[in-house]
């Protein structure tokens, strides 16, 4: 006697159709896609979605986040001390609103205009030789 199988359940939220799985498949859109592919370029980077945000990784330090969704533009570098205030000193660019101290900056990014301002702070975050965050 075969036992007939109920086809498995769908739960609400997994399917295929979720426009953050398409997202990323495709490795991002818009301004995160950009980013996605240059920094995908850099030695040593591993971008992975994590907390609805790409994370940038150089080895085990996150040095940098950038939103899923295509609203949101806050860009999240963490830089070393004396780039961070260097940082503070250009229009846009605002202390992260927790982690500051830890050296994190914000800054929006508008258009492809913004990209290479970004680039040039994202470089420097990659290059810095920080400690690898540890929990709280």
């Amino acid at each position: 006697m075969a036992l007939s199988m109920a086809s498995p359940r769908r739960f609400r939220g997994l399917g295929k159709g979720r426009k953050i799985r398409r997202t990323l498949d495709h490795g991002g859109i818009g301004l995160a896609a950009r980013l996605n592919r240059t920094l995908g370029a850099w030695d040593g980077v591993r971008i992975t979605p994590m907390f609805g945000r790409w994370g940038y990784f150089a080895g085990e330090r996150l040095f940098a986040c950038f939103p899923l969704a295509r609203k949101e533009r806050d860009l999240w570098i963490r830089l070393a001390p004396d780039d961070q205030r260097r940082a503070l000193r250009e229009p846009g660019v605002r202390p992260h609103r927790r982690f500051a101290r830890r050296g994190w900056v914000e800054l929006d990014l508008a258009d492809d205009a913004d990209v290479p301002r970004a680039l040039r702070w994202l470089r420097r975050a990659h290059a810095a030789d920080l400690p690898a965050e540890e929990p709280d």
